[in-house]
């Protein structure tokens, strides 16, 4: 049973991350992170995203969850668990649903890295059609997505930027090719010297598409087309064969243990948080995203995050959140150019949240390939509600603080 008040900590260091320098950060891939001024910040947060701001401390405000765009995709099942294993043929062993053409599963996945900061270049683009999406810490003090697609192709996906050290990790997991702008040379050897260097898809001269630049407003954005990632795969003698992703299990009834849970709230930074709302007409999550630098609690300020192909609110079926080890990877420093090794191997924490419930869990990946799966205290597999999954993975030195009687739940980054 989950405690009301819970704290994670070996170091709380929060003046860490509210030191963090908010100006302009250089990612060491050469590429430029700005995370903007809160002046600025407000500027771009008004031309780029809804304007139906809302107070982390004031529900009232909070703007009625939009239908999602995604396709009406129903589960296989009502009451049997479908997975981790001897999926059927035409069903996606990523979200546990069955897909309208079983060809599309006869390739391996295509994960995006995409940008969330600077605030001006959102929204994120094509991400309310990934199977999988992981939100991670990667440097001063933001984050970005990591999206897997198998079960549907979009375009355009992006904004592409650089790779980080767990972008190998979770290509390994999920059999992946990685798309990716550059990275750290550091990382790139990382990357190139490992199992995934031949899947590797970066930016060339002429190849377009798969990855092609788009301009609006003098950005000059990567973006990508993932139907077309696969083909420029097979196209170029790469294994692009059907891969084994068993792992994760998948059933439709709500599990048994859980706790009335409909609010969850990620800080990784200053100017950097986000928050999932559950929304029981429908069972689903939606995300809302900073839209200012925010010292306390009471001065963040969030919007609905949409998808930019389909101008609708992102929303997901499952939300994790997953207490991994971070450290400084290369002797790297806190700040603009800091290297995050964060160590999803073996077992560790984790919270998962469906249907309005949360549920402890345990997390695990035994083997460098294994999908990342999750179990309840007794041993026995979780189950994912069919449907998408976002990972929001934190360090094990975080705070997760519960209240009495709001049924929410926060979790505030804390640096190694």
């Amino acid at each position: 049973m989950l405690k009301r008040w819970i704290t994670i900590t070996l170091i709380i260091i929060v003046a860490s991350a509210c030191s963090i320098n908010t100006s302009t950060s250089d990612d060491p891939d050469g590429f430029k992170d700005v995370l903007v001024s809160t002046s600025t910040q407000s500027s771009n947060a008004t031309e780029t995203e809804t304007p139906h701001p809302t107070s982390i401390t004031s529900q009232t405000d909070t703007p009625e969850p939009t239908a999602s765009s995604v396709p009406d995709l129903t589960p296989t099942q009502d009451d049997i668990a479908v997975g981790p294993d001897n999926f059927p043929d035409d069903v996606n062993p990523l979200t546990g649903l069955q897909v309208s053409d079983p060809t599309i599963l006869d390739r391996r996945p295509v994960a995006v890295k995409v940008q969330i900061f600077p605030r001006g270049q959102r929204p994120p683009m094509g991400i309310s059609q990934a199977d999988i999406v992981y939100d991670y810490y990667q440097n001063a003090g933001m984050t970005r997505f990591h999206a897997i697609f198998y079960g549907e192709n979009a375009t355009p996906v992006g904004p592409i930027r650089s790779g980080r050290l767990l972008d190998r990790d979770l290509a390994q997991m999920y059999k992946s090719y990685l798309v990716f702008g550059s990275a750290d040379q550091r990382i790139l050897d990382t990357f190139t010297s490992s199992d995934v260097g031949s899947r590797l898809i970066l930016e060339w001269t002429g190849k377009c598409p798969p990855m092609c630049r788009q301009d609006p407003n003098g950005s000059n954005i990567l973006v990508a087309d993932t139907a077309e990632v696969s083909i420029y795969a097979s196209e170029n003698k790469t294994d692009n064969t059907k891969q084994n992703l068993d792992g994760m299990t998948f059933k439709t009834l709500t599990p048994d243990g859980g706790i009335p849970i409909d609010q969850i709230s990620v800080r990784f930074s200053i100017g950097a948080y986000n928050r999932w709302e559950y929304d029981p007409d429908n069972g689903k999550y939606y995300r809302y995203q900073d839209t200012q630098e925010a010292n306390t609690i009471e001065t963040e300020l969030l919007n609905e995050m949409v998808d930019k192909n389909t101008e609708e609110q992102l929303s997901t079926d499952n939300v994790v959140v997953l207490l991994v080890p971070h450290s400084y990877a290369f002797n790297s420093k806190p700040g603009n150019n800091e290297i995050m090794n964060i160590k999803l191997e073996g077992t560790g924490i984790g919270y998962a949240f469906r249907d309005g419930m949360v549920y402890e869990v345990e997390w695990h990946r035994p083997e460098k390939d294994s999908i990342l799966y999750l179990t309840m205290s007794d041993g026995s597999a979780y189950a994912f509600k069919p449907g998408r999954t976002w990972f929001e993975v934190i360090g094990t030195t975080s705070e997760i603080i519960t209240t009495e009687g709001d049924n929410s739940y926060r979790f505030e980054w804390g640096v190694p």
